[in-house]
């Protein structure tokens, strides 16, 4: 298994079904992908509503697998609703972007998808 996410929680959900486990990655492979790249979007439109709106929608997956960039996207989300340019979340994007990409790899990899 891989280091940028893990199963626990998602093996407690599951009561162990990998089938069920194997399900849920492909669905989090068809959902946050094109939802990662709407984030980045609409933050490079500063368009804030709708980068809240996709930074909230992907915190409960990425909270399923334990990915470690709660704390980037939650930061992304309380950015949403200030006044400072996306500059001030540059770092947390990019380490969301680059780890997720990450993860997206492992998970094809890591459930033969």
């Amino acid at each position: 298994m891989s280091t940028h996410y893990n199963t626990e929680q998602l093996k407690e959900v599951a009561g162990g079904d990998e089938e069920f486990m194997a399900v849920v990655a492909q669905a989090f492979l068809e959902e946050i992908p094109p939802d990662l790249e709407a984030l980045e979007e609409a933050i490079s439109n500063d368009n804030r509503e709708l980068a809240y709106q996709f930074a909230h929608k992907m915190k409960p997956n990425i909270e399923m697998f334990g990915i470690a960039v709660l704390k980037d996207i939650t930061t992304i989300e309380a950015w949403t609703k200030t006044s400072k340019n996306s500059a001030h979340i540059s770092d947390e994007l990019d380490n969301v972007v680059t780890t997720l990409k990450l993860v997206f790899e492992e998970l094809k990899s890591d459930f033969n998808l």
